[in-house]
């Protein structure tokens, strides 16, 4: 009996061993996904991008994840705003196909179709940080999500180990304050380290409030660039010819005292100064605090890189840093995001992933913020036809080897439909080419509830051409001048097609179309 208990023991433990790693082969076949979000991070506020804050060096761990990835160019949002944003990112889909026009709307549990079927392909899934689709992420296993925008600093959580939503508060503070980007990153390397189940491939969703306004740093940095004078755009005191013809423009100012809002009130300017002064300061103190804020972000992003290089996971994790959208950082004398001019809605996509991505790759295809739920599901193994047919992005997966063959699309369709609210944007939509961008301010609130107690009156209805290939700061509307007509009958055309294509037709608004139709910037009337 002991002779037999002897000769079993072994193949008992070879039997155990070869199962474990059987399981641990298994398990490399899976990467992880860490998906880093911010919130109106322009690609002029990023190193690797250029621009003329390059020389500051504000996102070193950032452009690290560029060097040693894929970086795309031609990343754009199809609506420039925070909700809607978010919502086509976890749906694949449009707005007005999700549901998610402004702030008022929010998705269903069970419309969270990125997070659903990355749980079914076998992912322990996580989101921290700013949430801002009003309903619970109940479909991931666990979440500490900002109450709506959160505060910038001693941020009230809503967690799911605290309670039942949304009573399941947890104010994140110390003593002498602590900033949203330090809370937030505490909460994801405490769920990296004691939450997350070690022989489970894991995706978590970390995503930051900064730099949103009101651009509030850590204190910190209250003296980061302090003396130093930072460069304008020069679109800031010369507009050029940007914007509707024969009109003033609209949107919220960096420093124009008679424009009804401008950022050199919310930092406080001295009055006093000349308008040339006054507009001067007013971009200083708004960029320095902005980039104060990118490097708050910048230095949490360094933390979590660290740590996955410590447990030795950086290589087996697809690292994506992006941005809900872009945000004007004194272009044309505008703050915020909304409008459809390329500092808005081109957002920084970056993807370092050392076992399929050729390090330091720039990417110039065209992509949308639709396009990441079908590509990072194809690339954990959910094949694009087995992936919902609701999705109107493509899965990027041959961009991302590298295949030059690979074609994205052609144009991009884009639409902002909270009418007048807030920053006095009017509703828009447009397409961008490799070549040209025509837009469309059709000015009706479409029965959008914008957050006030009633829609804004239309808005005159008017048209903006730009030839982006010669003109790629979007300094002259060349709409209605001699010898662009047929530009513009192709792109309208071809914007129809497009509205078409994603079943974008304003059945409830004929108003829109109609507007369309007879909007002619060529007419002699």
């Amino acid at each position: 009996m002991l002779k037999k208990l002897l000769i079993f023991i072994p193949f008992t433990l070879v039997g155990m061993l070869y199962a474990q790693e059987e399981k641990s082969s298994e398990r490399k076949k899976k990467p992880n996904i860490l998906y880093l979000m911010t919130d109106d991070h322009a690609v002029n506020g990023i190193g690797a991008y250029g621009g003329r804050f390059q020389y500051l060096n504000p996102s070193p761990n950032i452009d690290r994840l560029a060097k040693e990835g894929v970086m795309f160019d031609r990343a754009f949002v199809t609506n420039a705003i925070c909700t809607p944003s978010r919502a086509s990112i976890m749906t694949g889909t449009y707005s007005h196909k999700n549901g998610c026009y402004g702030f008022r709307e929010g998705l269903k549990p069970e419309e969270l179709t990125f997070p659903i079927l990355l749980k079914e392909q076998g992912y322990q899934t996580a989101v921290i940080g700013k949430w801002h689709l009003l309903n619970e992420p109940a479909v991931f296993d666990y979440y500490a999500v900002l109450e709506g925008q959160g505060h910038y600093f001693n941020p009230t959580f809503r967690m799911s180990d605290k309670g039942k939503w949304p009573n399941n508060e947890f104010r994140y503070n110390e003593y002498d304050d602590l900033h949203s980007t330090d809370a937030i990153t505490r909460i994801g390397l405490q769920w990296l380290k004691e939450k997350r189940d070690p022989d489970t491939p894991f995706v978590l969703f970390q995503q930051y409030k900064a730099p949103h306004d009101n651009f509030v740093n850590a204190e910190r940095y209250d003296w980061l660039y302090e003396g130093e004078t930072l460069p304008e755009p020069e679109s800031l005191r010369t507009r050029g010819n940007h914007g509707p013809k024969n009109a003033d423009q609209y949107g919220t100012s960096v420093g124009k005292r008679n424009s009804r809002r401008n950022m050199g009130h919310h930092m406080a300017v001295d009055e006093s100064l000349s308008d040339s002064d006054y507009l001067g300061e007013s971009y200083q103190r708004y960029m320095k605090k902005y980039l104060r804020c990118v490097k708050g972000v910048d230095d949490s992003i360094g933390k979590i890189l660290a740590y996955l290089e410590e447990i030795g996971e950086l290589d087996n994790t697809i690292i994506i840093y992006t941005s809900d959208q872009g945000f004007m950082l004194g272009e044309h004398d505008y703050i915020d995001k909304r409008w459809m001019y390329e500092e808005t809605i081109r957002t920084p996509f970056i993807v370092r992933y050392p076992e399929m991505i050729t390090p330091g790759t720039v990417d110039s295809r065209m992509v949308i913020n639709e396009d990441y739920a079908p590509t990072f599901l194809e690339m954990v193994g959910l094949k694009p036809e087995d992936q919902p047919e609701q999705f109107q992005g493509i899965s990027l997966l041959e961009a991302l080897k590298g295949n030059a063959e690979f074609k994205t699309r052609d144009a991009i369709y884009y639409r902002y439909w909270l009418h007048m609210a807030h920053h006095d944007n009017p509703a828009h939509f447009g397409i961008r080419t490799d070549t040209h961008k025509l837009i469309f301010f059709y000015g009706l609130p479409c029965g959008i509830d914008n957050g006030y107690d009633k829609p804004f009156p239309p808005t005159k209805p008017y048209w903006e051409l730009y030839n982006i290939a010669e003109d790629p700061m979007e300094m002259n509307n060349i709409i209605g001048e001699e010898g662009t007509e047929e530009t513009f009958k192709a792109l309208k055309e071809q914007l129809k097609e497009l509205r078409v294509q994603f079943d974008d037709l304003d059945p409830e608004y004929p108003e829109v179309n109609e507007r369309f139709e007879k909007t002619n910037p060529y007419s002699v009337d």
